[in-house]
């Protein structure tokens, strides 16, 4: 059964303090581009993207198709095996990320929506890539290996982002399914961060493992709707994540914190209804950055190439309803916004191409076209 909120509010009490400022970030000026970006080509409502090591591109496409993109040839061919996904709403094929030793096992994982007893939820699967001539490949041994619990109804807030630590453990994002309670709430693993090995097991030292279940698999909990995740300088690892109306969020991720949704936010409900901010509730861990109007955080990087001058151990961070690139920058374990880049467009995903090249996913909804846009810089 649910834990009782006074325990959860205990726990988070005893987690260690804050070390990071908050800091609100009004909607700076656009700032002059170092880069001109370039159509490369466009896809159906792409949604993420992960370099091979030969350079070609995996593209997921929310309806369910994963695509194998040659960028110097400008062909494509299609993934064969994937699974079924439900589209809808926010729904459908997620994230796809290669295992840190893709070259040795051939492991990819994905991140997807799934329907079952009592509505959808989000999964990750693994499967070997089995690459063909032909440009395209197949899935071999699909296996699901972590499960948002329960599923629900609605088809908002699945999260599902996927990052591998220098470590090789697996971490997901998990969002609250637009369900607020259950951020809080022990016996499920939705609104929280999630810490596994790479086969889908419980490692022991996460910070609720002797609770078993799974609460078990969670490392923080108390977020929304966390649709970024990047490891940074010292192997801090920083989410980003959407607030309601206002109070987008930049987090610096520690264990066993609590990061407050739905008692307290930045922000306040959809139509107007208040929500105590961070600052009333010092219990809770409080956000590096929040944006108040917001820049609906989608797709995250830690840049580490030296291909702009100036963005070495930048985050950036795509914008949906700011239709913006925004570049973050570190101190530490404080964050602030340096510079955010007007793109015209709403941008899903971003990503750092083997050459240090910076490539964004155009949103393929609300009118976007799905392009495939590649930063060359400028001089």
């Amino acid at each position: 059964m649910p834990r009782p909120l006074t325990v959860l509010l205990l726990a988070s009490a005893l987690a260690v303090a804050c070390t990071a400022t908050t800091a609100d970030a009004a909607a700076p000026a656009p700032a002059a581009k170092p880069f001109e970006a370039k159509e490369i080509t466009r896809f159906a409502e792409p949604w993420a993207m992960s370099f091979l090591p030969d350079g070609r591109l995996l593209v997921t496409e929310m309806a369910g198709k994963l695509v194998v993109y040659d960028v110097k040839a400008d062909t494509r061919g299609e993934v064969t095996g994937v699974p079924k996904v439900v589209h809808g709403g926010q729904g459908g094929f997620g994230d796809v990320v290669l295992h840190p030793g893709f070259a040795q096992n051939g492991w990819v994982y994905l991140s997807y929506a799934e329907a079952g007893d009592g509505g959808q939820g989000a999964v990750v699967a693994r499967a070997k890539l089995v690459l063909d001539a032909q440009g395209g490949g197949t899935l071999d041994g699909l296996e699901v290996i972590w499960r948002q619990v329960p599923k629900v109804s609605g088809q908002g807030h699945y999260g599902h982002r996927i990052a591998f630590g220098d470590d090789g453990l697996l971490w997901i994002t998990s969002s609250d399914r637009q369900k607020f309670d259950p951020a809080q709430d022990m016996a499920s693993n939705m609104g929280k961060i999630i810490r596994l090995r790479d086969d889908g097991s419980v490692p022991a030292d996460n910070p609720f493992a002797s609770q078993g279940g799974v609460a078990a698999q969670v490392w923080s909990l108390g977020h929304r709707n966390p649709l970024g995740i990047a490891f940074g300088e010292g192997g801090r690892l920083w989410v980003h994540e959407m607030g309601p109306e206002g109070g987008d969020e930049l987090n610096l991720i520690e264990k066993g914190a609590n990061y407050g949704y739905p008692i307290v936010s930045n922000g306040n409900h959809y139509g107007g209804k208040p929500i105590p901010d961070h600052a009333t509730r010092p219990e809770f861990r409080a956000p590096a950055i929040t944006w108040t109007p917001v820049i609906s955080p989608a797709g995250f990087v830690i840049y580490s190439g030296d291909r702009y001058p100036g963005w070495t151990g930048s985050g950036l961070i795509g914008g949906l309803s700011s239709q913006a690139l925004v570049r973050v920058t570190f101190d530490g374990d404080t964050a602030r916004e340096a510079e955010r880049y007007d793109m015209g467009t709403r941008i899903r995903e971003i990503e750092q191409g083997p050459d240090g090249t910076v490539w964004l996913l155009e949103d393929g909804r609300r009118g976007g076209q799905g392009r495939l846009l590649r930063l060359d810089p400028r001089g």
